[in-house]
């Protein structure tokens, strides 16, 4: 350590844990009083330091790198209104259960509720929206031994803390007193520090290891599930948003091969997309949302048991089904122990690591012969019928559900699909079905805000090679816009499909919208920009589109283009609610 005063000392310690720990990315807004960690993320080696230049980019492109990456991801910033500005990304983080570091800086408590400049109380200023908060002892002079060790456990605390049961936002306050910039203080007595108390462990170990296992699932809870399936062979498999694991979705196929379940999953479970699809006799179901109507599943017998993973679900149309089922078994299981079921259906409960749990059930289920054929055929057909109906709509008439299905044909093998909250994950959801395609869909739908969706899309990309597209909408972009600076100043490649349907198009579905006014104005709120000047301002390239040819022959160009480029759709949301609508009516007639 060759720190020349205490704060830059301290800093230096505490980043040389966090690395040792396993952290590898920091993202940076700048400021004064973070100059310490600021400084010390930089010198270190073994961390990838991204400079943002605004608080709120900053914290939603950490949550997208820490989405993407299931990798504890550092934030930092100054002291004041600064820190304010991390709070939609904490919370989104927190609901998420996305391993999100904290970093916020500070005046020294000498300072704090006396009228000093940019100084406002940030103790526990995100409330129960963290997992963990610690406000940091101030850096000392001539510390002890215990406390320059608390230092350094405190960082691997931390770390571990942030991937905890359940992962989520770790927040650390971190006080600094002037000298700030690395130049020598008199007052310090580093050299005896230096020597004798600041050195980790050797090989460059961290101070403290922790480790976390799995909760693997116990004998009375793989008893119940064998009974509950044996006696059920009229089941569903519901994947919900962010199912646990990277070898969930095989361990999954696997259940349903054996029981012969079909599995209704939504569009961000990491269950409708990936390789695992090319396994014979698993049926994974995209189009619940069209065909899940009371006319049809009213002439359905009900099923015996729903095995529910992940959140709750996009689709309002199962969750409202869900909410319905009252006479079966509806058994969760999570390896989180989160509560994710607001319908308050279920019968049981299993915190279980759940592809440790559907491996365990599947080997014993192998021999077992389920007999539920015709009621797999009722979902398969559904399917067929939804896919087709949707097919002529989307053929006729090219409306915003037909985008996104358009954006994943034209994916590549291996892609990260960034979508917006409010209508695009909507429209991916219901419209855009299961593919083997191995693609990263992720969104921030753990608050299911749509600001910082640009900052999350552009930070998820830079943890992966592969390609990424962005769908969004006019509001989620307009929320945002100055996150597109990352593109040249992080040095992203997106491309950006913007849905400009002129303001609110998702209200349009609610009953407010026979009600004009208000609707309109303060609802719809039309805003009538044009979004060329900005993106050009930040130097994306950008082309307007007005047809389906054009839209996938300029889509399949960005992608394989070395630049940045936004793509703008401009599309009618009144239109799109009719034909959404018109679909599900067509489909609800043919299977009725």
């Amino acid at each position: 350590m060759t720190a020349p005063n205490r704060s830059t000392l301290w800093a230096e310690i505490f980043v040389d844990e966090l690395a040792r720990a396993g952290l590898r990315y920091v993202c940076i807004a700048p400021g004064s009083r973070s100059t310490p960690l600021t400084i010390a993320f930089f010198q270190h080696a073994d961390i990838s330091v991204h400079s943002l230049l605004d608080e709120r980019s900053a914290g939603f492109f950490a949550l997208g790198m820490a989405l993407a990456s299931s990798q504890p991801v550092a934030v930092v910033c100054t002291s004041g209104t600064a820190a304010s500005n991390f709070h939609p990304a904490v919370t989104e983080a927190y609901y998420a259960q996305i391993p999100l570091l904290v970093l916020t800086t500070d005046r020294p408590h000498e300072l704090r509720h006396s009228g000093s400049n940019q100084t406002i109380d940030q103790l526990k200023m995100f409330g129960d929206h963290v997992r963990w908060f610690v406000d940091v002892g101030l850096p000392e002079a001539d510390p002890s031994p215990l406390t320059m060790r608390s230092l350094r456990t405190l960082a691997a605390r931390a770390v571990a803390t942030t991937q905890g049961l359940p992962p989520g936002p770790v927040h650390l306050n971190l006080p600094f007193r002037k000298p700030l910039e690395p130049i020598p203080d008199s007052n310090d007595m580093l050299d005896q520090l230096r020597h004798d108390r600041v050195d980790g462990r050797i090989n460059n170990l961290p101070f403290t290891r922790i480790s976390q296992g799995n909760v693997a699932p116990s004998a009375e809870q793989i008893e119940l599930l064998l009974n509950a399936i044996q006696n059920a062979p009229k089941g569903l498999i519901i994947c919900g948003p962010r199912c646990d694991g990277n070898d969930f979705p095989q361990a999954i196929s696997k259940l349903a091969q054996v029981t012969q379940y079909p599995i209704l999953a939504d569009a961000l479970s990491g269950v409708r997309f990936g390789p695992h699809l090319n396994q014979n006799d698993v049926m994974i179901l995209g189009s619940y949302e069209t065909f899940l109507q009371s006319e049809i599943t009213s002439r359905w017998e009900s099923p015996d048991l729903i095995i529910r993973f992940g959140a709750m679900p996009t689709s309002k149309a199962l969750g409202d089904h869900l909410a319905t089922w009252a006479d079966c078994r509806q058994i969760a299981i999570s390896g989180s122990g989160l509560w994710q079921d607001d319908t308050h259906m279920l019968t049981h409960y299993m915190w279980a690591d759940p592809a440790m749990t559907c491996r365990f059930v599947a080997s014993q289920l192998r021999n077992i012969k389920l007999k539920n054929g015709s009621w797999r055929t009722q979902f398969e057909q559904a399917e067929k019928t939804a896919q087709e109906v949707f097919a002529k709509n989307r053929d006729e008439t090219y409306f915003e559900g037909a985008i996104l299905a358009d954006v994943v044909d034209l994916l590549p093998i291996d892609a990260l699909l960034y979508v917006a909250s409010s209508l695009p994950v909507r429209h991916l959801d219901q419209f855009v079905p299961p593919d083997p395609k191995n693609l990263r869909v992720f969104a921030n739908r753990g608050a299911s805000g749509i600001d910082g969706t640009i900052a999350s899309a552009l930070g998820a990309s830079k943890t992966t090679d592969y390609p990424l597209v962005l769908v969004i909408g006019d509001l989620a972009f307009y929320h945002d816009m100055n996150s597109l600076l990352a593109l040249q100043r992080n040095q992203v490649k997106a491309t950006i499909v913007l849905i400009n349907n002129n303001g609110g198009g998702i209200f349009h579905r609610l009953p407010i919208a026979n009600f004009d006014p208000p609707f309109t104005e303060l609802f719809v709120t039309p805003h009538g920009l044009t979004f060329e000047p900005v993106v050009r301002m930040f130097g994306a390239d950008y082309t307007a589109v007005t047809s389906r040819t054009e839209f996938r022959q300029t889509l399949q160009e960005s992608i394989a283009a070395p630049t940045s480029r936004v793509i703008e759709v401009q599309t009618d949301s009144v239109l799109h609610e009719k034909l959404r609508r018109k679909i599900i009516n067509k489909v609800t007639q043919k299977l009725t």
